[in-house]
């Protein structure tokens, strides 16, 4: 008798920069529907060439998109980084004007502490290395970012991610979008980066977050 073939969840794929992000994510992804499943992967602050070459070997099997969710502040950091972020930029729109597996580039800027921290009612716009450890209480940032439970910890106690998104306005990456959701189709249609706003804090992880809760 033969073994019934054993069905493949269709799945995200988020590559994400630091611990504070794969914490956040791998908490996250519990909370979907058998349907869906996301797979963080921990660069460890490998920088953008690194992405780059992950994200070109990362198996397309099953998957309905890919979310690279990285830090802007590096650029600023690291002037040299400006050239290998634009290479993750053209990659991603390579990939989804050839209608391949979408390509969602989330850019925080400057940090996804930052985004963090807007969860938070508390968080009026104020600095976040202080925030974190003056008003949180913790130790040192770094400690914030070890923390296991980082996502229980901003979505409860009048913490959560719905604050956090009503408050973001600015970005510098935004990805246009259709989603098919009989087919379980994505499409990216246009992406557009708006360089002149390097220097206000803000993100567009709100598309990764809409289309995980479609």
């Amino acid at each position: 008798m033969s073994r019934e073939k054993r069905k493949l969840r269709k799945k995200f794929i988020v590559f994400c920069e630091g611990d504070t992000e794969y914490n956040y994510i791998d908490t996250m992804r519990l909370n979907q529907g058998v349907e869906l499943a996301l797979k963080p992967i921990n660069m460890h602050g490998g920088g953008y060439s690194n992405f780059l070459e992950v994200i070109k070997k990362e198996a397309n099997n099953n998957c309905l998109a890919k979310f690279i969710v990285i830090d802007y502040d590096r650029v600023k950091k690291h002037p040299g980084e400006l050239a290998k972020l634009k290479e993750i930029i053209e990659y991603c729109k390579l990939q989804n004007s050839n209608k391949r597996i979408p390509h969602f580039l989330i850019l925080d800027n400057p940090d996804f502490e930052y985004i963090a921290c807007l969860h938070i009612l508390e968080y009026q716009g104020q600095d976040v290395k202080k925030f974190i450890e003056q008003t949180l209480g913790f130790k040192n940032i770094d400690n914030f970012k070890a923390k296991k439970d980082v996502y229980e910890y901003l979505n409860t106690k009048g913490n959560s991610y719905n604050i956090m998104l009503d408050r973001l306005k600015e970005y510098i990456v935004k990805n246009s979008y259709n989603i098919n959701k009989s087919n379980f189709d994505i499409r990216i249609t246009k992406t557009d980066v708006i360089w002149d706003n390097e220097n206000k804090r803000g993100s567009n992880i709100r598309e990764m977050f809409e289309i995980i809760d479609w």
